[in-house]
């Protein structure tokens, strides 16, 4: 029998967020935290609104954007049930910032960065062959505003974003452009991560000041190699979770 597990309070409703968003993100990090495991099943519709002090519709809504990003789905007679994370749409955007605003789980941190590995230094290597002088000079101006405004601040951060879209543009591949809006979450989500307890240890901008000269100088086998670095120390300082802390000093047991 699957265990119902009661959602607490949520925050006060922002005015950039109407109401049913803000139930959504609030489940939204509860689930990604780990909160609610695969196959629990939330409270019911007329339980949790009245708990909530909401509607009924802005609850319903609310389920709608989870399961419309594969975190939940519900069943007549059932109810409304946590998907197993394999079902999850996990380069979405909200997905990401709602993983990254509790404590993400470390086999998504190391698979998140994997992935951008993956993609990205390819993307490099590609870029350094068929960039444009206009995609050049859209990397140099995010760079310029990442040193200008540093990542502390929305508009560096913006910069940083900006960086990665136009290399990821400056590969003609439509496929791999069409990851820019996940690609830019995760840059986005983890960055802000690393500095939620600390300033960042080190300065990023040199890391991408290399990539970019190796694609100003169509050098594709350095590109991808300096993105592949500028990533791997960008995972060097992330820091380990918390909540993956004290699962390894816990020890495990079965389910019986």
């Amino acid at each position: 029998m699957k265990r119902l597990v009661p959602f607490g309070q949520t925050r006060p409703v922002s005015k950039a967020l109407r109401l049913h968003g803000t139930i959504a993100r609030d489940l939204g990090v509860a689930i990604t935290a780990g909160e609610y495991l695969p196959g629990d099943l939330l409270i019911g519709e007329i339980e949790s609104s009245e708990k909530l002090d909401v509607s009924r519709t802005a609850y319903r809504e609310a389920v709608r954007i989870l399961a419309a990003k594969g975190l939940v789905e519900s069943k007549p007679k059932v109810g409304t049930k946590v998907t197993s994370r394999d079902r999850w749409h996990l380069l979405d955007p909200d997905v990401l910032a709602w993983a990254f605003e509790g404590e993400p789980d470390l086999e998504l941190l190391e698979s998140l960065f994997e992935l951008r590995n993956i993609v990205e230094s390819a993307a490099a290597a590609l870029a350094a062959s068929r960039r444009t002088s206009e995609q050049l000079d859209a990397m140099r101006d995010g760079i310029e505003r990442m040193a200008h405004h540093s990542l502390a601040t929305p508009e560096g951060r913006q910069g940083d974003q900006d960086f990665h879209a136009a290399l990821l543009a400056a590969t003609g591949n439509p496929y791999i452009i069409s990851l820019t809006t996940g690609v830019n979450a995760a840059v986005n989500a983890t960055t802000v991560f690393k500095q939620r307890e600390r300033p960042l240890p080190r300065d990023p901008v040199p890391d991408h000041l290399r990539v970019f000269q190796a694609i100003a100088d169509r050098d594709a086998p350095r590109a991808q190699q300096e993105m592949s670095t500028l990533i791997h120390l960008a995972r060097q300082d992330t820091p380990v979770p918390q909540r993956s802390k004290a699962r390894a000093r816990r020890p495990s047991h079965s389910q019986g």
